[in-house]
């Protein structure tokens, strides 16, 4: 098959045919195989783009469908379609790591079957056709893979609050959190947290945000403790 049968074929799945052609190559050019300056020739710039879009999207999405959640629901069902590993479901839906560039040793690592590469190059096909189509043309890929996700995902209670309100159940004082690390340039950091109750083995949680972070580590603290929510969900 020829790269260009290739893409044509990727286009069909996504949904979209680009004018330019020379962003969905980018948005599939892994900084392994990219030439010259690895940050400006690889899909890094289309993920950064993309994130923000299919933030928005999403936002959008969930506004419409879910008119009587809270800000709190609606800020938690966001959290959880942008995550990395709802992007890497997508992407595998999409079937995207055979078409992606990378180096020799990056493919024979198992580059192609990466989550977090196919999360990020899941967001920077995203922006590619942002920059190719506009805002509508991203949002109906958007919503062709994220709109069953959405409508038939159901957010656990606020894992921060389930554990705030297990600790006072038991005498304890409110968890306290504290950063360990942050990671990744300004525009796209990694937060590592950890959430302490006296007598238990801290957990730690990682996010792209300081919140996502603590509620990872609430819901790492909750499931070691096996704690579940009034429906019977464990955290």
């Amino acid at each position: 098959m020829t790269r260009a049968k290739s893409i044509s074929s990727l286009e069909g799945r996504i949904g979209h045919r680009f004018s330019d052609r020379t962003l969905i190559e980018l948005a599939l050019t892994h900084v392994s195989a990219a030439k010259g300056d690895k940050r400006t020739k690889s899909y890094q710039r289309l993920e950064f783009l993309g994130d923000h879009v299919l933030g928005l999207v999403i936002s959008d999405m969930l506004f419409r469908a879910f008119p009587r959640a809270d800000e709190g629901e609606l800020s938690q069902r966001l959290s959880d379609l942008v995550r990395k590993e709802t992007c890497a479901e997508v992407a595998l839906a999409i079937d995207l790591g055979p078409y992606l560039r990378l180096s020799g040793n990056e493919a024979k690592s198992g580059g192609r079957k990466k989550s977090a590469i196919l999360a990020d190059v899941c967001e920077a096909v995203i922006g590619a056709v942002f920059l190719d189509a506009g805002y509508a043309a991203a949002a109906e890929m958007v919503e062709r893979f994220w709109r069953e996700r959405m409508l038939a995902h159901r957010p656990l209670r606020d894992a921060k609050t389930m554990l705030q309100e297990w600790a006072q159940g038991r005498g304890l004082p409110p968890p306290a959190y504290r950063e360990l690390e942050r990671r990744g340039p300004d525009h796209r950091p990694e937060f590592r947290i950890s959430v302490e109750l006296p007598g238990f083995t801290a957990a730690e949680g990682k996010g792209r945000t300081k919140r996502d972070a603590e509620q990872a580590a609430a819901t790492a603290m909750l499931a070691r403790k096996g704690v579940a929510d009034p429906a019977g969900n464990h955290a």
